[in-house]
């Protein structure tokens, strides 16, 4: 595609500032387009992209010497940088890439069925359950999530929850190469503050919740909830369907923008007399899995699933009410959620090969909220203690530190504050911001905060992870819960500005054999 045809998609809102042509090559063939200096080959057109660690303006030289047919910048490069290739300013180079990525990929979302869920919680396994309710209906479905991008014999392991515009646009269009039919997205309130979606029309958009996370980037929760609003604002195909979650807060306000924007609107909700479109009435949550009931204006039906957790139960009300916008009846709704498997790091458990083992349990839970509904889940199936090993993470929002400590207060028996993923903090001084929402628990030794006959409402502080999930499995009675929140599915701990191999459940695992095999010499 020619310079100057991938430009002309470049909206009004988003218009070119300025135009350095070359006389050598006024408008050249554009064969990629990269933001990332490194992958820059010849014919690519570099986008300088501003982001918080590092600025793309300062690796402009690197892909001119890489190849580089033209740059788009949001300041003029140097003559003896520009070396005389075409040169495009635009106010916002972030936003600008989104329209150009889908003009250069021939707009793929508009050949593909878009399901986006937006919300603080619940996303991923949102997500889980549609894939394997639209898989059930027969399409071919992708998915773009937290976890992984998933469609064909294709997966990645995500860098964000949603990707950037490029990278988006690019796997859209290798999932219609794939003749996939829906693609199942979650999409983050970052993704839609920076654009990332841009080009997007979604046929079903999904709001789970809203509780506080991200404030370091948002400012406000009034800020954060007009973000999550742009995806039923602005991204909408027409004629599509919003499903809501109305128990929440902020369902209301999302009804108002999304009927605004001209969707239908399905609201779920629980209880049977709840004024919810899609209701459900009964349920019963077991180690083994969850069985429920659901209703709706064409009656009543059971389903099962493997997850756990009562706010599993609000994912599940989201996906089957997604199900049943996009037209899927009740017996390929139940086969399809009773199909769906294990999500990875969401009340996900993890199992030793020895007896009189503790219950273990590793999730995501990393917000104040999610926290809370995490231990308020486990806590009915819990026989002896519930035991909480958490962190917070570093160069993020410290206001939810001392909130995500006395939810873990509230509900837990004792606890351990540890690492998650520090970044570039001190940290003593993340734990610090943790301990104060710990003050109405006793601060003890690591050694004595499971010893036998201890009490409970205590918590001890370790800054290792590894060493906190030890000491919490080893000194665990056999009917007790250990639940390790905050890092889920990831496999790494972020440790300045480094990434080290770091999973809670393999390390749960070990501690597990661990604590088998010092049995079995005591025995």
């Amino acid at each position: 595609m020619r310079l100057t045809s991938l430009i002309e998609g470049l909206p009004e809102s988003m218009p070119a500032l300025e135009w350095r042509r070359s006389d050598a090559i006024d408008d050249p063939m554009i064969r990629g387009i990269r933001y990332d200096s490194r992958s820059v080959s010849s014919g690519d057109l570099f986008v300088a992209i501003r982001g918080a660690n590092s600025d793309g303006h300062d690796y402009l030289e690197r892909a001119v010497a890489l190849g580089a047919a033209a740059l788009l910048v949001e300041e003029m490069p140097s003559d003896a940088i520009r070396k005389d290739l075409p040169t495009v300013r635009v106010a916002d180079a972030r936003r600008a890439m989104a329209p150009l990525a889908a003009r250069f990929f021939g707009h793929p979302a508009d050949e593909i069925n878009l399901v986006g869920i937006t919300g603080t919680n619940g996303k991923t396994s949102t997500s889980y359950l549609v894939e394997s309710i639209l898989a059930h209906a027969g399409l071919r479905v992708g998915l773009v999530g937290t976890v992984e991008i998933r469609y064909a014999d294709t997966h990645e392991v995500s860098v964000n929850t949603t990707p950037e515009s490029l990278d988006l646009q690019r796997t859209l269009r290798a999932m219609r190469t794939e003749q996939i039919d829906a693609a199942v997205m979650e999409v983050s309130s970052h993704g839609l503050e920076l654009g990332r979606v841009q080009g997007c029309s979604f046929k079903v958009a999904a709001f789970t919740n809203l509780s506080q996370d991200h404030l370091d980037f948002h400012g406000s929760m009034n800020a954060y909830l007009t973000s999550k609003a742009r995806l039923f604002r602005d991204h909408l195909a027409p004629n599509a369907t919003a499903v809501v979650n109305i128990d929440d807060a902020s369902g209301e306000k999302i009804i108002g923008v999304a009927r605004e924007a001209g969707a239908s609107i399905l609201r779920v909700g629980r209880g049977p007399n709840s004024t919810a479109d899609f209701r459900l009435v009964d349920h019963e949550i077991r180690l083994e899995g969850t069985r429920a009931t659901l209703e709706d204006s064409d009656g009543r039906f059971d389903v099962s699933f493997p997850l756990i957790g009562d706010f599993n139960l609000e994912n599940l009300l989201v996906a089957a009410g997604i199900g049943r916008a996009m037209g899927i009846d009740h017996e390929t709704l139940a086969a399809g959620i009773a199909a769906c498997p294990q999500v990875p790091g969401r009340m996900e458990r993890v199992l030793g090969s020895g007896k009189n083992e503790p219950t273990v349990l590793v999730d995501y839970a990393h917000t104040p909220d999610a926290v809370e509904k995490l231990l308020c889940a486990v806590r009915p199936l819990c026989k002896g203690r519930l035991i909480a090993i958490f962190g917070c993470g570093g160069d993020r929002d410290r206001t939810k530190r001392p909130l995500m400590a006395q939810a873990v207060a509230a509900h837990a028996d004792c606890a351990i504050a540890t690492s998650d993923n520090p970044r570039t903090e001190d940290p003593v001084a993340i734990l610090a911001d943790v301990e104060a929402g710990l003050s109405t628990l006793t601060r003890v030794e690591a050694s004595e905060l499971l010893s036998a006959g201890a009490a409970p409402g205590r918590y001890s502080v370790l800054i290792d992870r590894r060493e906190a999930i030890n000491r919490a499995i080893l000194g665990a009675g056999p009917n007790d819960t250990v639940v390790l929140a905050g890092k889920g599915h990831e496999d790494y701990q972020i440790l300045g500005r480094e990434k080290f191999p770091f999973d809670d459940r393999q390390e749960a695992r070990r501690a597990l054999l661990a604590r088998t095999t010092e049995q079995a010499d005591r025995a």
